[in-house]
């Protein structure tokens, strides 16, 4: 299961590395807008909606990241205080329960709105905008299965964890 486990992390290992360097473009593009608008007074509608592609791709697509790097906020009061054993338990409900079954209705709910977006190639959001809506919808997929992907691997660590016989209980 942990090798499994380990080929799962590598895709969202992969997909971090990559989306990590929006961030940097993301700050540099809107430099960019704000020197532009600001100092020569010209603006592109193209330009700020870059900054918001960019920013949508980098928070749905390295979603499974933070969770592989375990990144993710945690509002749990006893959680903190479990021991391996007893952090898995909850992990493995969290996921079972919780993770994965959202992750497959907004995938399975989200899909026919992609879809027709695709089947349109969906313009621009604002006049003068990226002609390519279609692009920033296929992010909720994509961010549906990284995180089926990511939970998954978490899923399997913690069963291992639940049945190694000298993890403290």
């Amino acid at each position: 299961m942990e090798k499994m486990a380990d080929r799962l992390d590598a895709v969202n290992r992969a997909v971090g590395a990559t989306v990590r360097w929006l961030a940097l473009l993301m700050v540099l593009l809107q430099f960019a807008v704000v020197l532009l608008r600001y100092v020569y007074g010209i603006s592109f509608v193209f330009l700020t909606e870059g900054v918001l592609y960019m920013h949508g791709a980098l928070f749905m697509l390295g979603a499974g990241y933070t969770l592989l790097v375990d990144g993710h906020v945690r509002v749990d009061i006893f959680y903190g205080k479990l021991k391996a054993r007893g952090k898995a338990r909850i992990d493995v409900l969290g996921a079972a329960l919780l993770l994965l079954p959202s992750m497959v209705l907004l995938l399975w709910f989200s899909f026919p709105s992609v879809r027709n977006s695709w089947a349109v190639l969906e313009g621009p959001i604002s006049v003068g905008g990226i002609p390519a809506s279609f692009l920033l919808k296929s992010l909720i997929p994509a961010f549906c299965v990284l995180l089926i992907v990511q939970g998954i691997a978490c899923f399997l660590r913690d069963l291992v964890r639940l049945n190694t016989k000298d993890a403290a209980a």
